[in-house]
């Protein structure tokens, strides 16, 4: 019982640590983004997703890079196109009068 015990505590710990963590190494961005090992380094090789390679081998991830990375090619939805649909009819419309 206390083995499992210590390991909750190790997976708590180990949690904690990367929520709060500003730099991260592959195998911590690779759980951070639910993605494998190889398709995080299929990702940098491409230069598709921002890192670091202070030394020329090992690659570093900024938290906030990766979070701002994760929202970008932001899909608008359904409704919002509409919205802006209907704008811009309205704003044609009002130009044609002029």
């Amino acid at each position: 019982m206390s083995e499992e015990l210590k390991q909750v505590a190790d997976l708590i710990t180990a949690n904690i640590i990367n929520c709060t963590k500003e730099v991260l190494t592959t195998d911590e961005a690779a759980r951070y983004l639910g993605v494998s090992k190889s398709y995080l380094y299929k990702l940098t090789m491409q230069q598709k997703i921002p890192h670091y390679k202070p030394l020329g081998k090992m690659c570093y991830f900024n938290r906030e890079e990766l979070e701002q990375w994760l929202q970008s090619n932001r899909i608008a939805t359904d409704e919002e196109i509409s919205q802006k649909a209907q704008q811009y009819c309205m704003k044609k419309g009002g130009n044609n009068g002029n």
